[in-house]
């Protein structure tokens, strides 16, 4: 069974930094993608970002194009999500999520992946 459990959420100040880890078990990665999602009280889940394990290939949504960077650590099993500038917008439950890169490619529909983490808070103050 996949596992997917995200780390490094904490409260920041607006233009600070934060790195979020999703650390993933069960199987190997290299045929899937994963994906960043996040959520603001009272909104729906949002596409952030998404990273093929299998070549590095990423696709960001525009609110966090420049700003935001996904990474992979094949050895480590773990995906990451670099965030920089943050702004009070940002502030949101963060989920990291799975997919079979055939089914899901670089999809920003959160329906298109199979395994989620339990989400981790970024709170960013001004």
């Amino acid at each position: 069974q996949v596992q997917l459990v995200e780390s490094g959420g904490g409260s920041v100040q607006a233009g600070d930094s934060l790195r979020l880890s999703c650390a993933a078990s069960g199987r190997t990665f290299n045929a899937y993608v994963t994906g960043w999602f996040r959520q603001a009280p009272g909104k729906e889940r949002e596409f952030v970002g998404a990273i093929r394990w299998s070549g590095g290939g990423t696709y960001y949504a525009d609110s966090v194009k420049g700003r935001f960077t996904i990474s992979r650590d094949i050895s480590k099993n773990t995906a990451y999500l670099q965030m920089s500038s943050l702004k009070r917008e940002d502030t949101a439950v963060y989920y990291c999520a799975a997919g079979l890169a055939y089914k899901t490619g670089l999809s920003a529909r959160a329906a298109n992946y199979e395994y989620w983490g339990q989400g981790t808070q970024v709170t960013v103050s001004s």
